[in-house]
């Protein structure tokens, strides 16, 4: 764990991605672990053959990608195979992620990591934790706006996601962006990277 290393997550919708790009703006190196899986599961991808051997060549597209719509599905009827896809995929993410903060050199590195609330490795890895939060109700009704997913699929995926109190309990800091304006959300994520990378902070900080 290194002192420069910050761990960004919360749950579909929450706008985590834009307060991201904002820390990147502010100077950070950001490792995004959602584009890191997209490139192992990608054609040529490195986990594809060993996706294909644990659940069958059917879960490898017409395109040469992982068929992600299909093993959404296998996750969502079954637990053990979210264990088992789990089992293949973070160990190939974190390395390639503690691959790129090494190339980071001295910048300050944000790990953009969904997972973050439930992986204790991940927590181990990173010295202080953003936690981008807001109501389930404006989750829904973002990710429906971008995806075209309807209520109940989104819903489902909420539901598969750590819960919001787990997530704000594993925190140092929360930015609460439901009802905000984005000028607003970007002077909250500047006032805390300059805390955060001119002063040491304690736990518990609510933005």
């Amino acid at each position: 764990m290194t002192s420069c290393h910050i761990g960004l997550t919360g749950g579909i919708g929450s706008g985590k991605s834009t307060v991201a790009a904002m820390l990147v703006d502010c100077g950070a190196a950001l490792v995004d672990t959602d584009a890191i899986a997209h490139a192992l599961t990608a054609p040529s991808g490195a986990a594809l053959p060993y996706l294909s051997r644990q659940f069958g060549p059917d879960i490898i597209g017409a395109d040469g990608a992982m068929d992600r719509q299909r093993m959404r599905e296998l996750v969502f009827a079954d637990a053990a195979v979210k264990r088992q896809l789990e089992a293949i995929l973070h160990p190939m993410i974190g390395n390639e992620a503690m691959r790129q903060a090494a190339a980071a050199a001295d910048q300050p590195v944000v790990f953009d990591v969904p997972l973050l609330a439930s992986s204790s490795h991940w927590r181990a890895r990173v010295a202080r934790v953003l936690v981008v939060d807001c109501g389930e109700s404006a989750q829904v009704q973002r990710v429906m706006q971008r995806s075209g997913w309807s209520d109940e699929q989104v819903r489902r995926v909420i539901a598969q996601q750590s819960s919001r109190a787990h997530r704000r309990a594993i925190a140092d800091a929360v930015i609460h962006n439901d009802g905000i304006g984005v000028e607003q959300l970007q002077a909250e994520v500047r006032a805390l990277w300059r805390l955060w990378t001119v002063t040491p902070m304690g736990r518990g900080a609510s933005l």
